[in-house]
């Protein structure tokens, strides 16, 4: 139990702190970036009505959202910082099965770990976007991105914790198959959103994302070897690397 308490403890304190370093450069990096597409999406003409419009006594508007300014950057803050927490509870727990964060440069590499698994393999195939860009069905890009962040961390843990040769292959194998199925994309990619804007974005939003993972691992094992015992770890547990 004291065990669990403190990874959460450190979760938390960690998150906190690369997150909000992430959310003062997404500020300054990339929501000039976003704002700049909703004024080219606001002026895009009303999609025309595809069915006789009636009423049914119930109002079926976009509902609620947070106005713009100071009321939309701290929702926005807050509900990045509940991202870094969770991605910095998974970090520690699979740390922990794995034997522990030893050090800093211990946590540094499993922040670049999870910089690969979470941002850059599935950037590969479903980059950022940017409002009124065309996208595929939520639910299937959802599903893709799912599949190919879980396919490149067994794909890394192969690779790093076991020497066998087919299992090597077997990783590659893994780390490349989503990308050969392809990520969901609409028929129609014409956009009204430049090129150069939308390059842009994914640059900042890419480099951003490597800053972030960059500290919450380096944090995660600078922290960890201090709050988290290792006798209570179950035997199962034992230090594989």
């Amino acid at each position: 139990m004291a065990l669990f308490r403190n990874l959460i403890l450190t979760a938390v304190l960690v998150g906190l702190i690369a997150g909000l370093l992430s959310a003062a450069l997404q500020e300054f990096l990339t929501t000039p970036l976003v704002i700049q597409a909703e004024q080219i999406e606001s002026r895009l003409p009303a999609p025309a009505a595809t069915a006789p419009a009636h009423d049914d006594g119930h109002h079926h508007g976009p509902g609620w959202a947070p106005a713009d300014g100071l009321e939309r950057q701290v929702f926005t803050v807050l509900a990045s910082l509940v991202g870094t927490i969770g991605f910095a509870l998974i970090m520690l727990v699979a740390a922990e099965l794995a034997g522990g964060l030893r050090n800093w440069r211990h946590g540094l590499a499993w922040g670049v770990a999870g910089f690969f698994i979470f941002v850059l393999a599935p950037s590969l195939g479903l980059p950022p976007e940017l409002p009124a860009m065309p996208a595929a069905d939520l639910v299937a890009r959802q599903a893709w991105w799912l599949a190919t962040a879980a396919a490149t961390a067994v794909g890394i843990a192969l690779l790093v914790f076991t020497e066998s040769l087919v299992l090597a292959v077997f990783a590659v194998i893994v780390l490349v198959a989503p990308h050969l199925i392809g990520a969901p994309h609409p028929d129609d990619l014409t956009s009204p959103i430049p090129a150069a804007l939308h390059q842009l974005f994914v640059v900042r939003v890419t480099m951003v994302s490597f800053i972030f993972w960059i500290v919450l691992g380096s944090l995660a094992g600078a922290f960890a070897p201090r709050f988290l015992a290792r006798d209570e770890l179950p035997a199962a547990t034992a230090r594989v690397n």
